[in-house]
């Protein structure tokens, strides 16, 4: 049977086929989503709940034992970490992976619901879940900043006309604030109220009761009706201050006699602050995080809100100035671009060696066009099953372009065999793919078995490496098909006869004899080899042995860091350190970065919230461009030592990856090395967690095995007994 006969005998028919994978493939092309990483699904989901107030150890006790005990009898649960904070508590929760995301969702919602009745009857609101993706990060950081404008004024402002325009645009599935919402602050004074006999309870009860919201009814009269609007829901600290608690001798005792009330925000410990080079630190800061869909193109999606936030901007007061911090889309353009000029770059040299060892350029022609038109099919097969243009999809067509051309090759010089022997093209292209088609065809099979046990590796892992796994089938099969179809074609139409009186061209003469010189030293070389095999052996055992050493002192990691121009770190003061103390740390360390010639802009925040604990502080360091400052990793090593120097700190920096590939749900972002200390009793956790950190200070240090050790548990806060 001839496969490729039918294209050889129809050559309208296959040029039509040819042009129509080359229109529909430049629109796939076109078309394709781009992002840094495949989009992929993961069974995981986020808990918060939130206890103001309460200290860690009421967290843990009151909310997450009962939810932790609800959320242990979902099926399909592998992993529950949870982290109980000051007035916070976190919970995640991986599933295995065959677990749909939405049936986990909703297991998570009726766990907690039956938690309802375990939970403190005055917790502010129920837990609230979110589905998460380890891999997902923001692709664009937005900060909001004014000196006059106050924070929870900043906050609402981000929340409601920047966040809600922001989250309708496409492709946009979430924006989150990184700030504290506006509220009024009621500050009790004891002397006043233990004078007027006025308890903490009496208090809260007054407020309560002055700002509830009820129905009030209407009113019906003979000549018409109106609906009664109670004005209970008040807003301001001076209507606040107005509410009366009680009547003491006759005489009212208002809120304001006994407390201190102030508009202020829900988190007056917490402070940011967002600096750029040339431009002084402003008064408030709010920063937005934009995320974007699944599968959603990342570059067109941070586009699309960067072209929206001037007239965001134009509607908001002329004290808020609008600036993109970060937009990592331009790492993924960067990425991807100089993937893509790899794969142009591999693409040239093929054609050159092609070229150089056939000789004559229309024969270079028929594996040069099989190569770009098995891309073009590989583009249509990625477009339909959803995949995107990124770092994994684009390698694999890079290491792939070697495979893509050799069909072609191999279908070629056997015909081009058959022509030397006196055969016309077309008698001689259809005799070759007689011999030939089935040879291809295991060709082709046996090269895309080698990467099929990828499509089956399992765990979060072969998720990600499925796309690239597919994405090199695909390609290769594309490139089989080339080789049956169009090449056979081309070989009939394009070929010249190759007789014994044909002449040769200039390339064929001097591959010819380049070709005899070294076929003349390697057969020396052979020669000398087999006279002195005990060498030979002894030769092999040596690379052997070299490849193994080398292969052991080579420096090993999943994916390079790269240089996003960018650090992430933290830094730590004392535990118990008040609001007053962090800031004073937050100044020094902004000494140091601001000092740092390398750094364009840095964002700092402190303070306890749901996203730090009370002696933590968070940095995010944006970098000059890569030629106006030394390697990352070099200006990384410079502010963590200025860091470092700070008295009563310890601070861990690390240049935040061009590439973040998460192996679970807990993986750190900061860190190489992660170590997990787990028992039922918390006591005995915490003394083995304590004797872990004793053995390992001595290799903590700037010459040292580890630059910095952060752990995530404080066991000294003190505390009050009341």
């Amino acid at each position: 049977m001839n496969l490729s006969e039918p294209f050889i005998r129809k050559p309208v028919m296959t040029a039509v086929l040819t042009l129509s994978v080359m229109l529909f493939g430049v629109m796939c092309f076109m078309r394709l989503p781009v992002n840094d990483l495949p989009a992929v699904d993961y069974p995981v989901i986020q808990v918060q709940a939130a206890y103001p107030g309460a200290s860690p150890e009421t967290v843990a006790n009151a909310i997450a034992t009962p939810l932790e005990r609800q959320f242990m009898q979902i099926n399909g649960l592998e992993i529950v970490t949870s982290k109980s904070t000051q007035g916070q508590a976190s919970f995640t929760l991986q599933f295995n992976l065959d677990k749909s995301i939405d049936a986990a969702a909703t297991d998570v919602q009726t766990a907690i619901s039956q938690a309802t009745g375990s939970l403190p009857v005055d917790l502010p609101s129920p837990p609230t879940f979110s589905k998460s993706n380890p891999n997902d990060q923001p692709i664009l950081y937005i900060s909001m900043t004014s000196d006059s404008v106050t924070l929870g004024g900043l906050y609402d402002y981000a929340n409601t006309q920047l966040g809600q325009r922001i989250s309708i645009l496409p492709g946009v599935s979430r924006v989150i604030v990184f700030g504290t919402k506006s509220a009024v602050r009621i500050k009790a004074d004891p002397s006043a109220m233990a004078a007027r006999g006025i308890s903490v309870d009496d208090l809260a009860a007054a407020v309560r009761n002055g700002t509830s919201m009820t129905g009030a009814g209407q009113l019906d009269g003979p000549s018409g009706s109106a609906i009664l609007r109670p004005q209970g829901q008040i807003e301001e600290a001076e209507d606040y201050a107005k509410l009366i608690i009680a009547q003491k001798d006759g005489a009212p005792v208002y809120v304001r006699d006994v407390a201190r009330v102030v508009n202020s925000v829900q988190d007056e410990r917490m402070s940011m602050r967002f600096w750029a080079r040339g431009y002084k630190v402003p008064a408030g800061t709010v920063v937005v995080g934009v995320f974007r869909q699944a599968g959603a193109n990342a570059v067109e999606v941070a586009r699309g809100v960067r072209e929206v936030l001037p007239q965001i901007a134009a509607e908001l007061p002329k004290s808020i100035r609008v600036v993109p911090v970060y937009d990592r889309s331009m790492t993924i353009v960067r990425s991807v671009l100089d993937v893509e000029e790899t794969l142009f770059i591999a693409f040239v040299l093929v054609v050159i060696v092609i070229f150089v060892f056939l000789g004559r350029a229309t024969d270079t022609l028929i594996p040069a066009v099989a190569l770009p038109l098995s891309l073009l099919l590989t583009f249509i097969a990625m477009k339909l099953l959803g995949y995107s243009l990124d770092n994994l999809s684009l390698m694999a067509l890079t290491l792939a372009i070697g495979f893509l051309v050799d069909d072609a090759i191999v279908f070629l010089e056997n015909t081009v065999r058959r022509m030397e022997r006196g055969e016309r093209a077309l008698e001689a292209t259809i005799n070759s793919a007689k011999e030939i088609s089935f040879t291809i065809l295991s060709m082709t099979i046996s090269l895309a078995a080698v990467f099929l046990p990828l499509v089956f590796m399992s765990g979060l892992i072969g998720r990600i490496f499925r796309e690239f796994a597919i994405t090199i089938v695909v390609s290769i099969f594309a490139s089989g098909v080339v080789s049956l179809t169009l090449t056979p074609l081309m070989c009939a139409r394009l070929l010249k006869d190759r007789g014994h009186g044909s002449k040769q061209t200039w390339m064929e003469r001097v591959v010819g004899g380049f070709e005899k010189r070294v076929l003349g030293f390697y057969s020396k070389t052979l020669d000398w080899f087999l006279r002195w095999r005990a060498i030979s052996v002894l030769i092999w055992i040596a690379c052997f042995a070299g490849t193994i050493f080398l292969f052991r002192v080579v420096p090993k990691e999943f994916i390079p860091p790269g240089d996003s121009g960018t650090i992430f770190g933290v830094f730590f003061g004392r535990e118990g350190s008040s609001p007053q103390q962090m800031r004073a740390l937050q100044d020094k360390a902004e000494e140091v970065i601001h000092g740092n010639p390398n750094v364009r802009a840095a964002f700092t925040m402190v303070g306890n919230s749901a996203f730090i604990n009370s002696n933590m502080g968070l940095t995010f360091v944006l970098l000059n461009p890569p030629d106006q400052r030394p390697p990352i990793d070099r200006a990384a090593a410079e502010l963590m030592g200025g860091l470092g120097s700070i008295p009563g700190t310890f601070a861990g920096l690390a240049p935040y990856p061009v590439l973040q590939i998460a192996t679970g749900a807990t993986t750190q972002t900061l860190g190489k090395y992660v170590f997990t200390v787990s028992g039922v009793n918390p006591d005995e956790v915490y003394a083995a967690s304590g004797k872990l950190m004793q053995r390992l200070f001595p290799y903590v240090g700037p010459d040292k095995t580890f630059v910095s050790m952060i752990p995530d548990y404080y066991s000294n806060t003190p505390n009050l007994d009341v």
